[in-house]
């Protein structure tokens, strides 16, 4: 079975930076596409950023020039560096593994005030 475990949400005010973690396990990390998508109560969970088995990668509108996405497959992890957050980062942000079938992490909290 797909483990996740990401890392590093948390609280900031508008305008600083934080970095998610997720690291993978029982799968061969570098065939899947990995990313991260984020959820508001109330809202869909909606895709933040993703990057394909051959490092092609995918953003949100509302995000580009803010938020990297990196893969390191040596260490079957994927990161999402956030810059410049804004109040309405506000979410829950899930780790996803995607080969036909998603596999989901926790997720973790990011809380930006303003």
């Amino acid at each position: 079975q797909v483990q996740l475990v990401e890392s590093g949400g948390g609280s900031v005010q508008a305008g600083g930076s934080l970095k998610l973690s997720c690291t993978a396990s029982r799968i061969i990390f570098s065939t899947y596409a990995m990313g991260w998508y984020r959820q508001v109560p109330g809202r869909q969970r909606e895709l933040v950023a993703i990057m394909s088995s051959g490092g092609i990668t995918q953003y949100a509108d509302s995000v580009k020039g803010r938020f990297t996405i990196f893969r390191d497959n040596a260490k079957n992890m994927v990161s999402l560096q956030m810059n410049s957050l804004k109040p309405e980062d506000t979410a829950v942000y899930y780790c996803v593994v995607r080969r036909g079938l998603d596999y989901w992490g926790q997720g973790t909290q990011v809380t930006v005030s303003s």
